[in-house]
């Protein structure tokens, strides 16, 4: 049980801020470089990597090395493991 309650705080803190937000609604359209991300985003490549580095840690997003960039994409497990939570957190008993 503290294991769940631990990776749920994880997604949901994964969630719980704007620019992360917009890294996924980006994402929904496909993978991305983080050389795309950098553009359409107002962060430093370092805002960048410490966004992706707790979207990675969720669960939420995947990210494939290919040369010096970084490649991310939505990771379809990390996706139904916060609308299971969702859906737990907010069943009625």
């Amino acid at each position: 049980m503290k294991q769940e309650i631990t990776k749920g705080t994880t997604i949901l803190k994964a969630v719980a801020d704007e620019k992360r937000l917009q890294i996924i609604d980006l994402l929904k359209g496909g993978e991305k470089c983080a050389c795309v991300l950098l553009e359409d985003l107002a962060l430093s490549q370092s805002g960048l990597s410490y966004h992706m580095k707790i979207l990675s840690e969720s669960g939420l997003v995947h990210a494939r090395q290919d040369g010096k960039w970084t490649h991310y994409s939505i990771n379809e497990e990390g996706r139904q493991n916060i609308i299971t939570l969702l859906d737990q957190l907010t069943k009625p008993l």
